[in-house]
């Protein structure tokens, strides 16, 4: 598979629901995730809790879709809109591009960007 495949699978694999099954095929054991201009999180072990606890948040998905997706050398973005209720808050609607950089045929950086208002 190319790098368009895969990030086309990895994408259906999250829509369906199998986001951890998708974080364990595609990311690589010393992949860095950043969210906006957080300090990054190091290492697939600590990605993996600091995405389960992320999901622990959510009480109930509404859906997501992909806005559009863009592919170059060894990069790939993912545009996203996700409906979303976190426990404690309103039912709310936000937008996010994910930019992953890839090594080996899977993610070794990737990074979220969306408004923090």
């Amino acid at each position: 598979m190319n790098i368009k495949e895969k990030i086309e699978d990895m994408n259906q694999m999250i829509l369906s629901g199998q986001m951890m099954d998708a974080f364990e095929k595609y990311y690589h054991n010393d992949v860095t995730m950043q969210e906006n201009n957080e300090s990054p999180t190091v290492g697939k072990d600590a990605n993996r809790e600091r995405e389960i606890k992320s999901m622990g948040m959510i009480e109930e998905f509404h859906g997501a879709e992909v806005k559009a997706t863009a592919v170059g050398e060894n990069v790939t973005m993912v545009e996203w809109e996700m409906d979303v209720t976190y426990k404690g808050a309103p039912r709310n609607t936000s937008n996010q591009v994910a930019v992953q950089k890839w090594q080996d045929g899977q993610i070794i950086h990737e990074r979220f960007y969306y408004s923090s208002l």
